[in-house]
């Protein structure tokens, strides 16, 4: 509820201050995200050794990457968007504009908190990690959603850009980065739990048959629950995702073309 537009609460000639407001509280918790996986990163140099701080190293560089990427999106939107309303306000001020494109705004609005709410989710997960209470897999999924986040912003902000605008290929590059830098999160995170499953396995020597036989029973039971929870999530994800994006591409008036459709679910 909270990545809502909150344009139904707010006056139009007020849209403008609130662009200004969600842009730059979207670079402040960038900025914050950053500064806590530094000091995580810290933390684990100081009180870890060995594979578990080899893992930490890589996976909090990668997130680090990921921020400076996603900070410098953010900066391209900003330059995209002045320039926007700059070209198409004639003799009106930005406020009116903003307010006569209420509908774009709310979308401008809605795509930036879903961003700066993305960083503090995906460095929460990593703090987990690093703590050894969280999973491999939440970390990979929320910097899936913050680049689906961004991928959102950079389609709100072109949908009045000119297609030639220097501004426009800048945000364009930009998203690429993010994508380079969300690859670099997923792979670290993946290399990282192969290295701890790989220090954790189990010892099997000092077992007998009879152990044996009842934990490879056990596996195939839990292989085949978990088959059938995945096919259930992978249903759920799909419809999902589809909400998400009738609710943040076409409800904010966006052009169809420009939303950005959601992915099928991984099968990996």
């Amino acid at each position: 509820q909270e990545l809502r537009p909150r344009g139904l609460d707010v006056k139009q000639e007020e849209l403008g201050d609130l662009v200004d407001k969600e842009m730059a509280a979207t670079a402040a918790a960038i900025e914050t995200a950053a500064a806590r996986i530094e000091e995580m990163l810290s933390k684990a140099r100081a009180g870890d050794t060995g594979v578990k701080l080899e893992v930490n190293e890589r996976i909090l560089g990668s997130c680090t990457g990921l921020m400076q990427a996603i900070h410098v999106l953010v900066l391209a939107s900003k330059d995209l968007q002045r320039e926007i309303v700059e070209s198409g306000r004639g003799a009106a001020s930005p406020k009116e504009f903003y307010a006569k494109n209420s509908r774009w705004t709310e979308g401008l609005i809605s795509a930036s908190k879903a961003v700066g709410w993305g960083a503090t989710v995906m460095v929460d997960a990593a703090d987990l990690v690093v703590q050894g209470k969280g999973t491999f897999e939440e970390l990979m999924v929320c910097s899936r959603e913050i680049a689906a986040s961004t991928a959102q912003l950079v389609a709100a902000s072109k949908v009045k850009a000119d297609k030639d605008s220097a501004n426009l290929c800048k945000l364009q590059q930009a998203s690429r980065g993010v994508n380079q830098a969300t690859a670099g999160v997923v792979a670290s995170t993946k290399a990282g739990k192969s290295q701890v499953e790989e220090k954790d396995s189990m010892d099997f020597s000092s077992m007998t048959l009879t152990q044996i036989k009842r934990q490879e029973m056990d596996s195939q039971v839990r292989v085949l629950e978990l088959e059938n929870q995945l096919q259930k999530e992978r249903q759920k994800l799909g419809e999902l995702r589809k909400k998400h994006y009738e609710l943040a591409g076409v409800a904010e008036g966006w052009e169809e073309d420009a939303v950005p459709r959601p992915a099928p679910a991984p099968f990996r």
